[in-house]
C-alpha cells in the first residue's frame, strides 16, 4: 500500500510539473521551458518517479513480506 500511495504522490507532482511546463511553453518562454526539463523541476521529478519503478522492479519487498522475514 505504502509503494502505491508514493507512487501515485509522485505522479501527481510531475502531472504538476507537465502543467507548469505547458504554461511556460503557452507562454512562449521557450528557453526557461528547455531548461525547466533539462535541470529543473521536471527532469527531478520524471527522476524521482523512474528510481522508483526501478528500485519496485529490483526489491523482493512488498505485502506478502520482506526479504529478511519471507512470505506469511
Amino acid at each position: 500500500m505504502q509503494y502505491a500511495r508514493q507512487t501515485q504522490e509522485a505522479l501527481d507532482r510531475l502531472d504538476e510539473s507537465l502543467m507548469r511546463l505547458r504554461d511556460m511553453i503557452k507562454r512562449g518562454q521557450n528557453q526557461e521551458a528547455i531548461q525547466y526539463m533539462e535541470a529543473g523541476d521536471l527532469k527531478e521529478r520524471f527522476s524521482e518517479l523512474q528510481n522508483m519503478i526501478i528500485l519496485s522492479q529490483t526489491n523482493n519487498l512488498g505485502a506478502r513480506g520482506t526479504s529478511q522475514t519471507g512470505t506469511f
